[in-house]
């Protein structure tokens, strides 16, 4: 075939536009994630709305019954604990990993001895299934024969007879670094990631105008990679809020309500109180808050510190 047969047959007759040309194309290229979006997300939401004002009883649906459930929920000193949990758990863990994170990126970014046999060993904390990293801290952490327990807990006297896990004070701050251990990790690579990605222009500039270590990390370095370090933190803090596996392995809430997360919360009153609706009002509310503040958080950091 000529190539003048080769291009009749692929430019449409005069008069007659390609689809790709039309403004349907786009939303026609990102309609199959918008639907399987609509079904995996949206529709759940708006089921649990619609269960968070019905009565339900064992997996029955009854009568619409306003904002009772929001009500009961409100007056439940579990819940306004449950929200204190997960305060203290993301005030001691996503600072730490963020502050660590960065700490390690910028040094794994010089020339370290060996960084690319320790850049695929960082990967495995992250990697690994909650279940392996909560057996593995059960046993690291396990009363007066733990790995750490033995050899260093009760040998310095912090905390003697008992489990961390056990303990009504420790317990929180426990889980918080087991977090700290697994996701740390993750976030030196973005971070790490993001600073390769970074131009070296700016740098050889500062390099010749006599620019020190510090002012070309204030002037440079931070405000070049603020957009990566405020989504990756955003991240963070909404997965450090939801967490749910390792509390559940390691301490299932306890011991009493000390280490209960709403995700754990919730978990109990759908699957072991039965109070469904509740625990659907707790999801709607906590959908609500979150909505509300990574909007406010978007919004600041678009205007402060323009990393959107």
């Amino acid at each position: 075939m000529t190539l003048a047969a080769t291009a009749a047959t692929t430019v449409p007759p005069a008069g007659r536009r390609r689809f790709s040309d039309t403004a349907a194309y786009p939303y026609a290229l990102i309609a199959p994630a918008l639907a399987v979006l609509v079904i995996v997300s949206l529709v759940p939401f708006c089921y649990a709305v619609y269960l968070s004002v019905h009565d339900v009883a064992y997996g029955q649906v009854g009568e619409w019954n306003g904002w009772d459930n929001y009500a009961r929920l409100l007056a439940n000193d579990r819940f306004w604990n449950a929200l204190r949990v997960a305060a203290v758990f993301m005030a001691i863990a996503v600072p730490l990993e963020f502050v660590l994170g960065l700490g390690g990126a910028l040094v794994l970014n010089q020339a370290v001895w060996g960084r690319s046999v320790w850049l695929p060993l960082l990967f495995i904390p992250s990697m690994m299934a909650p279940i392996v990293v909560g057996l593995l801290w059960k046993v690291m952490l396990a009363g007066s024969w733990g790995l750490l327990s033995h050899n260093l807990i009760e040998r310095f006297g912090w905390l003697a007879g008992t489990s961390v896990f056990a303990s009504a004070d420790h317990a929180l701050v426990a889980l918080a670094l087991v977090d700290v251990w697994q996701w740390t990790p993750f976030m030196m690579l973005a971070f790490f990631a993001g600073r390769q990605a970074l131009p070296l222009q700016p740098y050889r500039a500062a390099a010749v105008d006599g620019a020190n270590a510090f002012q070309t990390f204030f002037r440079l370095t931070l405000p070049m990679m603020t957009p990566l370090l405020v989504v990756i933190g955003m991240l963070r803090f909404i997965d450090a809020f939801k967490v749910f596996d390792s509390i559940f392995i390691l301490t299932s809430g306890g011991p009493g309500v000390s280490t209960e997360s709403p995700s754990i919360l919730a978990y109990k009153m759908t699957f072991e109180q039965w109070r469904i609706g509740e625990s659907a009002a707790l999801a709607v509310l906590v959908w609500l808050a979150f909505f509300v503040v990574c909007n406010l958080f978007y919004q600041l950091a678009k205007k402060r510190l323009n990393a959107f």
